[in-house]
C-alpha cells in the first residue's frame, strides 16, 4: 500500500495552522517608511511553531499559504503574495528541518527556529534590495537607506519576538499535543 504524505490530517494540520498565521499577522505594528511600508508583527510565531510543531513540509506550507493568503488583503502587498509564500515556506521548512536533525535536547527548539528566523531574514532582506536596486532603480545611497536603515531592525525584531515566543509557546504545547494524540509519540 502506497503511503500519501497529504492525509486528511495533515491538510487540516496545515489549514489551522495557516489561519493562526494569517490571524497573527493583523496582530502588530504599521511602520511607515521614506519609500512604503514595513511591519513588526506576531505571524512570523506561528510560522515558526507551526515548524517546530509538525515538521517542515506542514510548518512550510502553513507559514507559506497563512502569509500569503495576508498579503492578498492589502493592496500594498498583494502583488508579492507569492514571494512572501516562498519565504515564508523556507523558513518554516528550515526550521523544521533543523527541529528533525538536530540532536535531542533543549537547546534544539531554539537552534531550529533561529535557523528560520535568520533564513527569513536574509531572503527578505535580499529581496527587498534587490527590488529597490533593479526594479525600482534606486541608487545604492537610497537603497541603504530604505533597506538597511528602515527594514533590518525591523526584521531583526521580528525574528528575535519569533524565536523566543515560538520556542516558548512550542515548549507548553508540545506536551499537551502529545497526550492528545496530535503529535507522534
Amino acid at each position: 500500500m502506497k503511503k500519501t504524505y497529504f492525509t486528511t490530517r495533515t491538510m487540516a494540520l496545515v489549514g489551522v495552522m495557516a489561519a493562526m498565521v494569517f490571524a497573527m499577522t493583523y496582530i502588530g505594528i504599521d511602520i511607515p517608511t521614506a519609500l512604503g511600508k514595513t511591519k513588526l508583527h506576531f505571524g512570523n510565531i506561528m510560522c515558526l511553531l507551526s515548524a517546530l510543531l509538525f515538521g517542515p513540509m506542514t510548518g512550510g506550507l502553513a507559514a507559506g499559504i497563512g502569509s500569503a493568503l495576508f498579503d492578498l488583503m492589502d493592496p500594498v502587498w498583494a502583488p508579492e503574495c507569492w514571494i512572501t509564500f516562498l519565504t515564508k515556506f523556507c523558513m518554516a521548512f528550515v526550521a523544521g528541518v533543523l527541529m528533525r536533525r538536530l540532536p535531542q535536547g533543549r537547546y534544539r527548539p531554539w537552534a531550529a527556529a533561529l535557523g528560520g528566523s535568520l533564513t527569513y531574514s536574509i531572503l527578505y532582506i535580499g529581496k527587498n534590495t534587490l527590488d529597490a536596486l533593479v526594479v525600482k532603480g534606486f541608487t545604492w545611497q537610497v537603497t541603504k537607506v530604505e533597506v538597511l536603515a528602515a527594514k533590518v531592525p525591523v526584521t531583526v525584531v521580528n525574528g528575535l519576538l519569533a524565536v523566543v515566543c515560538a520556542v516558548l509557546l512550542y515548549t507548553a504545547l508540545q506536551p499537551a499535543l502529545r497526550k492528545a494524540h496530535v503529535l507522534a509519540a
